[in-house]
């Protein structure tokens, strides 16, 4: 097994996000490593009744979400000692901005929830096969109960 310096979770903010939060704890006490943690804020586009192109979130909208997230985050964060320079949150599409936050800060292990979806859900695709996908560095996809 590869010895982890730098994992990071992503934080969906599920109701079973805890098992992700408990797994990366454990890992980065048995590696000793430095623990990072982020959100992304999806940018959901809007479209008008006519159906005309589709615009994103007014800014004023995307300051109270990024806000949220930041709170949310910081409280989760607070849980496992991980300090403000190691939060991370932003607005964007998380399968591919979590990728891009592992590789600028040269993380070796992402740790995320994975909801184990079927039929339609499945050919929609999902955030950790994305990033299992696109990762440069170890995933760990944390199966997460279905609520049926």
């Amino acid at each position: 097994m590869a010895h982890y310096q730098h994992i990071l979770i992503a934080a969906d903010f599920s109701e079973h996000n805890e098992r992700v939060l408990e797994q990366a704890a454990m890992l980065a006490r048995e590696h000793n490593a430095q623990l990072s943690i982020c959100h992304i804020v999806e940018d959901y586009p809007l479209t008008d009744f006519a159906y005309e192109p589709m615009v994103s979130v007014d800014s004023e909208m995307r300051e109270m979400l990024l806000e949220a997230g930041k709170k949310q985050v910081a409280a989760l964060a607070d849980k496992l000692n991980i300090s403000e320079a190691q939060q991370w949150v932003e607005f964007g599409n998380p399968r591919h901005d979590i990728v891009k936050i592992a590789n600028e800060r040269q993380v070796d292990l992402i740790v995320l929830g994975s909801h184990g979806r079927h039929g339609w859900k499945l050919l929609l695709g999902s955030t950790a096969d994305a990033v299992l996908h696109h990762a440069l560095c170890d995933v760990l996809a944390v199966r997460l109960k279905q609520n049926s």
